[in-house]
């Protein structure tokens, strides 16, 4: 079991007049340089807490034009913290292939990451979420055979002594020859996200490579994810290592239960109803009907239609609670599902620093420490069959 603090770096302070989605049409002029150089620069504070206090890795993400993760270069912030930290593991979760052109820069800079670290990136690969498509004006029918081939082409290109030409259907480059190339070899670790999509989880599987559950679902739509993950390795021949799956999941620890939601709850709906809105958008030819029946068995129970905190605590879209409490949820939680990762959202929404800071600290001092006793190295992490 590995342990990641993932960040989305949220715009915190929204005009209260505003009450239009957070993503592609909301007006940037909402945005104020002010607030997000302060917001950074605290973001990347937490992110290297997280290291000090004894975590296996940190997360960052991509996505664009949208105040719900002002994070449109993980690469950027990834590179910062390549040069700060010593010893955790940097999971760029991840770049979306379709939207660069020529994806050998995705190559270029992970490498680069891969490098300044000595080896402890993690390249996260995704499809890219459906607002991107508008944002970009990227043609979304295209959207899952520009990242294959993209994929192809990195892997080629860390993996195959340059240069070499590539003649595809989306891309064509005479020259395929980057410089660096990354520590890791083959080639770094790779994760890919996925929403429910069955074609994301064929491809995780055919390659050998982690799925990622990161969308804010019921916990029993992640048992169905991870458990036809686990098909999708059968199919292919084999049984996955725990380590190919994670789970992204808010956490907020505090002394007891009252306090822990009496201090975290307002920060929740402030991510619910101010962040989320928009993320769902998903334009014409981006899903296949075949993954689109299943994406739609768990839609009812995205975390955009919960309306109470007992549906929260219920369905553990968020784990909140004293350290004995969030101890014995994510035990509980993480056996059901099987996964190796757990990536613990420790800030989320209008969540401030100092209380940013104490859960950190206080999930690192009480919680950790049981669930490393709980799913030592090497044992199974799965201890109930998936529904």
């Amino acid at each position: 079991m590995r342990f990641f603090s993932f960040h989305l770096m949220p715009y915190i302070g929204l005009d209260p007049a505003y009450d239009g989605p957070a993503w592609v049409t909301v007006p940037n002029e909402l945005y104020d340089p002010a607030v997000g150089r302060d917001l950074y620069n605290r973001y990347l504070d937490e992110l290297l807490l997280a290291e000090e206090l004894g975590f296996d890795g940190v997360c960052v993400n991509e996505h664009h034009q949208n105040a719900y993760g002002n994070m449109p270069s993980p690469n950027l912030i990834a590179s910062i913290l390549a040069r700060q930290t010593k010893r955790v593991k940097i999971a760029v979760v991840g770049n979306a292939l379709p939207l660069y052109d020529p994806p050998t820069r995705v190559a270029e800079e992970f490498a680069m990451i891969d490098v300044i670290s000595d080896g402890r990136l993690i390249a996260g690969m995704v499809v890219g979420g459906g607002p991107e498509y508008y944002s970009f004006s990227v043609n979304p029918a295209y959207a899952r055979e520009r990242f294959q081939e993209a994929h192809d082409l990195i892997m080629k290109a860390w993996t195959t002594p340059g240069p070499f030409e590539w003649v595809g259907k989306h891309y064509r480059i005479r020259y395929v020859n980057p410089w660096p190339r990354p520590i890791q070899q083959p080639h770094p670790e790779v994760w890919i996200p996925g929403a429910g999509s069955l074609e994301t989880m064929e491809f995780v599987a055919k390659h050998h490579y982690a799925y990622m559950g990161i969308p804010y679902f019921h916990l029993d739509v992640f048992k169905r994810t991870f458990g036809l993950f686990r098909d999708a390795c059968a199919a292919e021949g084999y049984e996955p290592d725990p380590l190919q799956a994670g789970w992204l999941v808010p956490i907020y620890v505090a002394e007891t239960d009252e306090q822990a939601r009496r201090e975290f709850e307002e920060h929740l709906w402030y991510f619910v109803k101010r962040l989320l809105p928009g993320i769902t958008i998903q334009p014409p030819g981006y899903t296949s009907v075949r993954s689109l029946g299943n994406i739609l068995k768990g839609a009812g129970s995205f975390m955009l239609n919960v309306t109470d905190w007992q549906e929260i605590v219920d369905g553990r879209y968020a784990i909140v609670g004293s350290p004995e409490t969030v101890a014995d949820q994510l035990s509980e939680a993480l056996g059901e599902l099987g996964t190796g990762n757990l990536l613990g959202l420790f800030q989320l929404g209008s969540l401030p620093a100092d209380l940013t800071r104490a859960n950190l600290t206080l999930f690192a001092e009480q919680v950790l420490p049981r669930l490393r006793a709980e799913f030592p190295e090497g044992s199974p992490v799965l201890r109930t069959a998936a529904v």
